[in-house]
């Protein structure tokens, strides 16, 4: 597999409860991704294995071969992922409707807290410092 960036699938509820206990520092072989998830959820092996090998052909997990098991852990971290999902998602909508989607976007840091819209403040001034001295 390439080692150039993964666009961000959306999840299914289950992928995502997967991506989270291994994100999470769960034990990534079927058996204990089941034991964590699928028991509680009445939910069969057979499905968390299905699970399991549809992120890695998603490309978000790799996998090991450990005696007669494949063992996944998570390929991106949860930052990585959620930012690229968040890139791909407010990319798409930019096309002709820039400024709704960044009036919302203030306003859900704005909801988040001061210290978040203090933080993209700072960001939004450290860009402008790179497209300043690019420009030069």
């Amino acid at each position: 597999m390439g080692s150039g960036p993964v666009r961000p699938p959306l999840l299914g509820e289950l992928e995502a409860a997967v991506m989270n206990h291994l994100w999470s520092g769960g034990d990534g072989e079927a058996k204990s991704v089941h034991a964590a998830l699928g028991k509680r959820r009445g939910i069969t092996l057979n499905t968390i294995q299905s699970t399991l090998k549809r992120l890695f052909e998603k490309g978000l997990l790799e996998r090991d071969k450990v005696s007669h098991a494949h063992v996944y852990k998570a390929r991106v971290s949860r930052e990585a992922f959620h930012r690229d999902l968040v890139g791909e998602l407010v990319g798409g909508l930019m096309d002709g409707q820039a400024e709704a989607v960044v009036s919302a976007f203030v306003d859900v840091t704005e909801r988040a807290g001061l210290e978040h819209l203090e933080r993209l403040e700072a960001l939004v001034a450290e860009r402008r410092r790179r497209l300043e001295r690019g420009s030069r």
